[in-house]
Parts: structure tokens; C-alpha cells; sequence
């Protein structure tokens, strides 16, 4: 038998921006530090660790965790695009479950640079190639548009001709997020905007604008996972739990058809079904939700690839207000990735923490009622997607 997942504490930094990050890992020995003393743990009991990030040299993880002390432990390296941190929960959650392990610490964190995301390598096979082709093929390319924004504003529109959708509609997930970020003391971006400047704002492109689109961010964010029997004999709080998760990586789907394929919309709504069907939950008992918003169109097509709503009708949810609070679920109460921001190797953990604060009650003024179940969603280009549900314990 498997062994019960506590999620026994997490901590996190404030996200900043890249002129104002200190190294990274002093960002990621503060960031453990937190989390070791929310679970109430000595870093001598901790047996693994997990660490991402990807704009890195090798062992920077050893580098952020012998801050803590060196006391021998395996330290793995983990690098999966913007799906790094939820990559590295995934490693520990199975490293607890499966008894190799009684208590284990994930840490991701990311020292990014001003600008867009660019590949770091000239001198060897790109890893994007299969999707460049693609979207080559799909809708062109422009030498002169970041290339994420490219994968995920040529989905955006791809949504808006399929379904009909004004591509405004967009704009409006950005005020949300706003909106939500302003409780968020982490969060890099809390002043409010309205529709009319986030369209307003320079084009990136498609229907995407600068402000529909995540910042370079720097910042760092961990877990410390326990089994219960641990929890017990240290007298941990074994109130959140890991009920279940699920990571996939691109279906050959990803490379058929349209631009929502290109950003991982199948191997996301694979990931969530796995979850909804280990753990016998459905879309409609969920209440919040953290996902991976890098920019407003993959905000909207996640409510759809998560099931939150059928697709095609993503445009009434967001009309209904069923994305916010007083609404069906809250989605991305801490800012998302484009308020709160996006240091790619933290991001996934930082979600967590940010879930089991809700499940706790402890969201303070971003609390959302009668949170017992919380849904998280991470996804990396290239790709990989992780879905994890927590639940609370009683």
C-alpha cells in the first residue's frame, strides 16, 4: 500500500522583479528556511531533497540547500521548463508515497533576467523544434515576436475563430488578476488596471498585450512533504494532504491540429482527468483553483482542459463571474503568474503554497470559503503538465 502524502509545511519570498532579486540562492535558503519552520522541522530530519530551476548551472540546488547545513542527504536537480517546481513536487510526492522516504523538502526558485524567455544554447539541437515547425505550418512566424508569446497568443486566436469569441474578452482575466494580487503581500504587480489599458497596452502578439502577458520575475518557494506516520511522531500538522497527482508529458496530438494543442492543452486536460478519476472528485466540487496563467488566453483555455467549464463556453464563465469570487471557482486567488509573477522553477511551488494556505484557512484577506478541496495546474513548453489535488484532513 501507498503511503498518505502530507503536505506538512511551505514558504515562499516575495516575487520580485530581475533589477531588484538578490542571488538565487539566497532566495532559495529563505524560501526552505520558511517552509521548514511552518512544518516545524529541523533540516537534520529532512532524508531528500528537490530542487528546480532552470536558468542555472549544475548543482545550484547544493548550492541553495547547503545554507542549511550539508548533511549528506541526495539532492536532485530538477529542470522541466515552467513546469519545473511542480516537477520537483511530483519527485518528492512519489518519494514519500512509495516509503523510499519519511520526510522530504521541494524547492524551486529562479534568478531570471530581464526580457523574453530565449534558449541559453546556439550550439546544439533546439528542444522547440517539433513546435516551431508546427506552428510554422499553422500560422507563420514572426522574427520579431517572443516565442512564447507566438505559441500562446496564435492559441488565443485560434480559440476566438473556432468559437467566435471577441479576443477582448482576454483582457478581462488580466483585471481579475489584478484584482486578486492586491491581497497577495508576495505578489510583484497588486496596482489595479482596467480592460481598457490592458488593451491599451502595447500588442505582443495576436490578441495578446503586454499586460496580458507574465513578467520575467526572480523568487523561491518549497514544500516540506511527510508521511503520516512522520507527522505523527513529530507533531506535524497532517491537515493537507496530497489526495492526488498526475504528470504528462505531449501527446503526439500536440503536433496535429491546431495552436491550442501547441500549448499543451491535451496533455493538461489528460493530467486532470487521471486526478479526477484516482481520486474520485469532480471539476464541480472544486472552489479554487491556482493555475498556470503565463498569459490571459492560456488562462481561459485551462478553465476548459481542467473541466471547470465545457469548451466553447469559456466566454459566459468569465461573463457569469464564475472565475472570481462569488462565483463557481476561484481561479489564481494569489495574482497568477502575470500579478504575482513567474521565476519559471518556483512557480509550481509556489502555487502549492498558496493552495495549502486556503486549505488551511489561512489566506487571510484571499481566503475563499469552505475550501476543502484545491486544485493546482503547472505546465512547461516542451513539455510536461502537472495537476495536483489537495485536500484537507480532519
Amino acid at each position: 500500500m501507498s503511503t498518505k502524502v502530507v503536505v506538512a509545511g511551505v514558504g515562499m519570498i516575495p516575487f520580485t522583479t530581475p533589477r531588484n532579486t538578490k542571488p538565487y540562492d539566497v532566495m532559495g535558503e529563505a524560501a526552505a528556511r520558511s517552509a521548514l519552520a511552518d512544518a516545524g522541522v529541523e533540516y537534520s530530519k529532512v532524508q531528500q531533497g528537490y530542487v528546480g530551476y532552470v536558468y542555472g548551472d549544475s548543482t545550484s540546488g547544493q548550492a541553495a540547500l547547503y545554507g542549511l547545513g550539508q548533511t549528506g542527504i541526495p539532492i536532485v536537480n530538477v529542470n522541466n521548463n515552467c513546469s519545473t517546481g511542480s516537477s520537483a513536487l511530483f519527485l518528492a510526492r512519489q518519494a514519500i508515497e512509495s516509503g523510499a522516504a519519511d520526510c522530504v523538502i521541494a524547492l524551486g526558485f529562479e534568478q531570471m533576467m530581464r526580457g523574453a524567455l530565449g534558449s541559453m544554447w546556439s550550439d546544439r539541437p533546439n528542444a522547440f523544434t517539433r513546435f516551431d515547425t508546427q506552428t510554422t505550418t499553422l500560422q507563420g512566424w514572426d522574427e520579431q515576436a517572443p516565442m512564447a508569446a507566438q505559441y500562446f497568443g496564435g492559441a488565443g486566436q485560434a480559440y476566438c475563430d473556432k468559437y467566435g469569441m471577441d479576443p477582448k474578452v482576454f483582457a478581462e482575466i488580466a483585471v481579475k488578476s489584478r484584482k486578486h494580487a492586491a491581497n497577495n503581500p508576495f505578489a510583484v504587480f497588486r496596482d489595479p488596471i482596467t480592460a481598457e489599458e490592458v488593451l491599451a497596452s502595447p500588442q505582443i502578439f495576436g490578441p495578446l498585450t503586454r499586460l496580458q502577458c507574465c513578467p520575467p520575475t526572480c523568487g523561491a518557494a518549497a514544500a516540506i512533504l511527510c508521511s503520516e506516520e512522520f507527522a505523527k511522531a513529530n507533531g506535524i500538522d497532517a491537515s493537507v494532504r496530497i489526495k492526488a497527482q498526475a504528470m504528462t508529458t505531449d501527446f503526439s496530438s500536440t503536433f496535429s491540429t491546431d495552436m491550442i494543442r501547441i500549448v499543451g492543452y491535451d496533455m493538461a486536460k489528460a493530467a486532470a482527468d487521471e486526478v479526477y478519476a484516482a481520486s474520485g472528485v469532480s471539476p464541480e466540487d472544486i472552489r479554487v483553483v491556482e493555475l498556470h496563467d503565463c498569459f490571459t488566453t492560456n488562462e481561459l483555455l485551462t478553465y476548459e482542459g481542467l473541466g471547470l467549464t465545457p469548451e466553447g463556453t469559456a466566454e459566459k464563465f468569465i461573463a457569469d463571474g464564475n472565475n472570481t469570487y462569488g462565483g463557481q471557482v476561484v481561479t489564481n486567488p494569489s495574482g497568477g503568474l502575470m500579478s504575482k509573477g513567474h521565476p519559471l522553477g518556483a512557480t509550481g511551488l509556489a502555487q502549492c503554497a498558496e493552495l495549502v494556505w486556503q486549505v488551511r484557512g489561512q489566506a487571510e484577506a484571499r481566503q475563499v470559503e469552505g475550501v476543502t478541496l484545491a486544485l493546482q495546474h503547472n505546465i512547461g513548453l516542451g513539455g510536461a503538465a502537472v495537476v495536483t489535488l489537495y485536500e484537507k484532513v480532519s
